[in-house]
């Protein structure tokens, strides 16, 4: 089985120390792959060499159009190996391929929407206060970019931060999660292949408390864009103040799906199974904390078990399977602790709240999809992120309490509503403090739409045209062209 290597300088390399880590398939807990297994040493090599790269390299000031014909032959990369692709991400993290052969249509689609804007600002010119002068606001790459990723989308996370970074001259060094990396890998040899110079995308694997933690201290490394958890979100933060780093930072959600009592009900119970269930519900916008209008909730919650109780668990390369295994034995167990926490609070499980017992699924990470009923926002399972196959379900009344609801959070990533008065739709979600809200659907994201979230759940934006901004700095440019003496002394 060849070593996942690490791609610094133009180069595959193994960790300095010789470490490796075995990758694990999380449906059956075989090993799928041995990875060089990086630290602070091999961290600080390619930050060196993203480093070179932007001060005496070319690619900061290479042609816009050049810099996206590159990002755009990434994504026919993409394209061409999407089967691949797709078949390592279920091998890695689990999920079905039918799910995976979807994100890597989207991967390819936000290297070609940033292939395709990067070249179109060109700056613009402004007033300016004096004759015979010019005055225009251009953006310049940031720098040097250090981006770690989470494991529950590795490529389509990576895609997200890589392609607008490297559209508008920045070099950068990427830390994928340690137990996922292997697309992450296979992305680098596509970019190696579509002719980036030596320096410009840089590889690290190896744990957050080594690679990441030099990635957010070295001061060399002018912008950190991290997708995780909100605790190791604020020691990022933390960290960044060395030198005032710019900072990207999505760090979660706990996502309210208020549906009313006018939604169509068919739809509504079959996109909240949706909103959670998808790759097990370890998504960051997952549908967690159901609110439902207090006259449907028995209906809607009969209807929406005995759909849950149907769902097949099983491996992601069997077409009949609807969901996959959770990531990791420790991560299954933060899920059980998680619903042993929602009993104990008194939220009542209505359906599932335990493993499979089918022997085909004995060697897996699986866990049942579960429904709490009786819950209150004062809860923990309310409030937690629980990243698992959860939903909680609350009621409301009246359209006022249904938005404090909804707003009863430290996160603000995305939310949705349900109702069929276009009126109503609107002035909820006019008071619904998320990044994205949805009307009428759930967990529908593109690459010209920005993403990220109010309070707790980050800072920065991803997707759009604010995620390219992210990766610019503002410069203003002004030309005296008929400079006098003031003889203001």
């Amino acid at each position: 089985m060849p070593l996942k290597k690490m791609f610094i300088d133009g180069q595959w390399v193994e960790a300095t120390s010789g470490q490796t880590r075995t990758i694990l398939n999380p449906y059956n807990q075989e090993t799928i792959a041995t990875a060089a297994e990086g630290d602070q040493t091999d961290a600080k090599q390619a930050i060196a060499a993203a480093r070179r790269a932007f001060d005496q390299g070319d690619w900061p000031n290479t042609p816009a159009t050049e810099r996206a014909s590159h990002v755009r032959k990434i994504a026919e990369l993409i394209e061409r190996d999407k089967q691949e692709l797709a078949e390592l991400e279920s091998l890695d993290t689990g999920k079905t391929v039918e799910e995976s052969l979807v994100d890597m249509d989207d991967i390819a689609g936000v290297f070609h929407y940033y292939a395709e804007i990067g070249d179109k600002d060109g700056g613009e010119m402004i007033d300016s206060p004096i004759p015979n002068s010019v005055s225009k606001v251009v953006r310049e790459p940031v720098g040097v970019c250090g981006q770690i990723t989470p494991w529950n989308y590795p490529l389509l996370q990576a895609s997200w931060k890589l392609a607008p970074a490297l559209v508008t001259g920045n070099t950068l060094v990427m830390k994928p999660s340690e137990i996922t990396p292997l697309t992450t890998v296979k992305v680098f040899e596509l970019i190696e292949e579509a002719g980036f110079p030596a320096g410009v995308a840089n590889l690290v694997l190896g744990a957050g408390n080594t690679v990441g933690a030099e990635l957010s201290n070295n001061t060399d490394v002018d912008l950190i864009s991290f997708t995780g958890g909100i605790e190791t979100g604020k020691k990022i933060m933390q960290a960044a103040s060395i030198n005032v780093k710019k900072l990207a930072l999505e760090l979660g959600g706990k996502n309210p799906n208020v549906v009313f009592a006018d939604a169509d009900f068919e739809t509504a119970v079959d996109q909240a199974m949706n909103a959670v269930f998808f790759h097990a519900g370890q998504i960051c916008s997952a549908g967690t904390r159901l609110i439902i209008e207090e006259s449907i909730h028995d209906k809607f919650v009969a209807a929406l078990t005995e759909r849950v109780q149907n769902i097949k668990l099983g491996s992601g390369f069997e077409e009949t399977t609807q969901m996959g295994p959770l990531i990791s034995a420790e991560h299954l167990a933060k899920v059980e602790h998680y619903v042993e926490t929602g009993k104990q609070e008194g939220a009542k499980v209505v359906v599932g709240g335990k493993r499979p017992e089918a022997p085909e699924l004995q060697n897996g990470f699986f866990y049942l999809p579960t429904i709490f009923t009786d819950c209150t926002s004062d809860m923990k399972v309310v409030q937690d992120e629980g990243f698992g196959p959860v939903i909680t379900v609350e009621t409301f009344q009246t359209e006022d309490e249904a938005i404090k609801l909804a707003n009863d959070s430290i996160y603000g990533l995305a939310g949705g509503v349900w109702t069929n008065d276009i009126v109503k739709a609107e002035r909820c979600v006019a008071k619904m403090r998320m990044g994205t809200v949805w009307i009428n659907e759930f967990n529908l994201y593109f690459p010209h739409a920005p993403w990220g979230g109010f309070k707790q759940s980050g800072i920065g934006r991803e997707l759009g045209k604010p995620g390219l901004e992210e990766y610019t700095e503002t410069k203003h440019i002004f030309h005296n062209l008929d400079p006098k003496p003031i003889n203001w002394f």
